[in-house]
């Protein structure tokens, strides 16, 4: 494994430093999409964990090697990468870190129930870290998209009936964009948000909140 603060020493002011692109970063073995961003003279530390992989079965089909895939891409590389990060993240005396969860680690979805176990395991690391670091000027927020316009989506998305179905149940009634997503992770880095900490933000054009509540057109 490389460690963290070697592949850091690559950074200069106003540096942005993918530490977890799928060549260079890895824990166990698997490809984490994370990635820490210093502003100058690392005034700025902001972390957003966004490793993120699905594998969709019944529950009673999912095998050991499944398991551990989506539970080691989903969430320990989260857990891990900010043990490693900490002391950077102190150092800075003003960082954040951005979890991207999910919706389904809120309510019950068709995702597959290792899927719904790390996000939901996600939300409440982003709850006990904002309190545990607080301390160390250090916030912790995350957000849970619905479906959005991603290769990991688009894949069931394909399916014209599942896809009419998700926009029947989404009061906005599309599914989001990327840039939607990267904008409350944006928002979440930025002094505006200062005083935000172990929140969730969901992204879901109401989908969490509809209950029952019948969309016309």
């Amino acid at each position: 494994m490389i460690h963290l603060q070697s592949k850091l020493s690559c950074l200069s002011d106003s540096d942005c430093c993918c530490v977890t692109s799928r060549c260079e970063f890895r824990i166990f073995d698997l490809p984490v999409a994370s990635f820490i961003i210093c502003g100058d003279k690392v005034e700025k530390l902001m972390q957003v964990n966004n490793a993120g992989t699905n594998r969709r079965k019944a529950m009673t089909d999912f095998t050991t090697e499944d398991y551990q895939v989506i539970m080691n891409t989903n969430l320990e590389s989260a857990f891990h990468l900010s043990q490693l990060a900490l002391p950077l993240l102190k150092n800075s005396g003003n960082a954040c870190i951005v979890n991207v969860s999910s919706v389904a680690g809120i309510i019950a979805i068709n995702s597959g129930c290792i899927y719904a176990m790390t996000k939901a395991a996600m939300n409440q690391l982003t709850k006990s870290l904002c309190c545990e670091w607080a301390k160390f000027g250090i916030r912790v927020n995350s957000v849970s998209p619905w479906y959005i316009k991603t290769p990991l989506a688009n894949q069931v998305l394909q399916n014209e009936a599942f896809a009419a179905d998700v926009l029947s149940r989404t009061p906005m009634r599309r599914v989001g964009e990327p840039h939607e997503v990267a904008s409350a992770v944006a928002f979440l880095c930025l002094p505006a948000s200062a005083y935000i900490t172990g929140q969730n933000i969901t992204i879901d054009g109401g989908f969490t909140v509809a209950g029952f509540f019948p969309l016309q057109d």
